[in-house]
């Protein structure tokens, strides 16, 4: 179920909270498996058929720890990290890596109809955290409900943020609604919750409407003028972080209404006046694991300038490959290596560049990038690209009201987390959400509902 639909917000959300509360004031010991099994039940909504994978994962890789941590075999971990890529793989890249087969002479490899299980980038990147600080002493031994929680949590497990064990375990053990904070640590995680919603909704699919609109022309090769391919680019450009962040939000506030906090994902990335500034601020969690456990990995900036460099472009033409079974997700993850690894070399060099010039050419380049994120195939991309150069149609249509709203919001604004967190306790504050979440209400019922962008990787 979405987070922006009625069987979540008035049905399963609800009476969640409602469960756990009970079970939280009346039987303490009872709170993580009931609330391992809300997060079951959520996740096998979607098609129950995924969930006996996701329990299956849980189970495996916990049976693994344990028997690393009794035996002290260090082969185990490796083997459970290979194990796990090799599921992934087989779900959402089998095709992919059938069709570069298929490209030598001689072979021919089938491809495999598999629907891609919601979620599953994202648990098995869970894991690999896990198993990773667990072989390195950093991690301790937790049970197997403990394990499952932090692996399946509802809020987190269809599209994060990526959560570390350490960031979360021992909030488990807490009493949330024993802390004197707890009203407060509740109302805000609604708050979150609604100002998540209102992005998603008013902005996110209200952009979605003009986006898709000229990404279809151009997928059937119909003219595009400078104005339209503007307005294709600018628009995915404030739609997918209208989409994914308020997501985050929902998640952040839906996660603290059962007493957990969850990391930010988003630091107003449109205002980074460098490639390396504004992916410290985008999809953060997905950066700092790309660091921690790819980057580094791989030899980071230890091994020498030419390492660093090749280390940066390898682990960010991967990143790309986890969003999308694709070339396209490949050579856009790709060409934000090459362009982090010019930064690297700017900065050796000794060159400084005023801020105002550093966040244009950062801004300008995710733009333009992202183009070939959202296209598809390098067609639709050349024919958007050719557009918004000049070669296409003639004129300058383009619907601008809201692409400056968004801009305005993504750009001049605070996070959400900061509104929220600086918003005094009043009933006016109280009254306004609650009419905000009514309007947001009325507006999924009268209009379609999209997915949020990310659950499809």
């Amino acid at each position: 179920m979405l987070f922006n639909s009625f069987i979540f917000l008035c049905g399963f959300l609800p009476i969640a909270l409602l469960v756990h509360w009970l079970v939280e004031r009346f039987r303490p010991d009872w709170r993580l498996p009931v609330l391992l099994l809300l997060s079951l039940g959520f996740y096998s909504y979607w098609d129950w058929r995924f969930a006996p994978l996701l329990v299956a994962s849980v189970v495996i890789n916990w049976f693994v720890a344990e028997a690393f941590m009794r035996s002290g075999r260090d082969i185990l971990i490796p083997l459970a990290i290979t194990a796990n890529l090799i599921v992934l793989a087989i779900f959402k890249y089998f095709n992919f890596f059938a069709d570069m087969a298929n490209l030598i002479p001689g072979l021919q490899a089938s491809h495999w109809d598999l629907a891609l299980p919601l979620g599953i980038s994202f648990f098995t990147f869970h894991h690999i955290m896990y198993l990773t600080d667990l072989k390195k002493g950093k991690a301790p031994r937790y049970d197997l409900v403990r394990y499952g929680l932090y692996i399946a949590f509802f809020p987190q497990v269809l599209a994060g943020p990526l959560v570390r064990w350490s960031e979360i375990m021992h909030q488990f053990e807490e009493r949330p609604y024993q802390r004197p904070d707890a009203e407060e640590r509740f109302a805000r995680g609604l708050m979150l919750l609604v100002v998540g919603l209102a992005k998603k909704v008013f902005l996110g699919d209200q952009l979605a409407d003009y986006t898709n609109a000229i990404f279809q022309i151009a997928q059937t090769g119909g003219p595009i003028g400078v104005g339209e391919a503007l307005q294709g680019a600018l628009g995915f450009t404030f739609q997918v972080y209208f989409d994914f962040s308020g997501y985050t939000d929902m998640a952040l506030g839906i996660a603290l209404m059962f007493g957990v906090v969850l990391p930010q994902n988003f630091d107003a990335p449109y205002r980074a006046t460098s490639l390396q500034d504004f992916w410290r601020r985008w999809h953060m969690t997905l950066s700092r694991f790309l660091r921690d456990y790819l980057y580094i990995a791989l030899g980071g900036s230890r091994k020498g300038l030419v390492i660093q460099l090749a280390a940066l472009t390898a682990t960010m033409a991967l990143g790309g490959l986890w969003h999308g079974a694709g070339w396209t997700f490949v050579v856009w993850g790709a060409l934000h290596g090459v362009g982090l690894s010019a930064a690297v070399l700017w900065r050796k060099a000794g060159l400084t560049m005023p801020s105002i010039l550093g966040w244009a050419l950062t801004f300008t380049f995710f733009v333009l990038t992202l183009l070939i994120f959202r296209s598809g195939s390098f067609e639709v991309a050349a024919h958007m690209y050719k557009g918004l150069f000049g070669f296409g149609a003639e004129g300058f249509n383009i619907k601008w009201r809201a692409l400056v709203l968004a801009a305005a919001i993504s750009m001049i604004g605070p996070t959400s987390w900061t509104v929220i967190h600086k918003l005094p306790a009043n009933r006016w504050v109280a009254i306004a959400f609650a009419v905000l979440f009514t309007v947001v209400l009325f507006k999924i019922g009268d209009d379609a509902n999209y997915e949020f962008i990310y659950f499809q990787f």
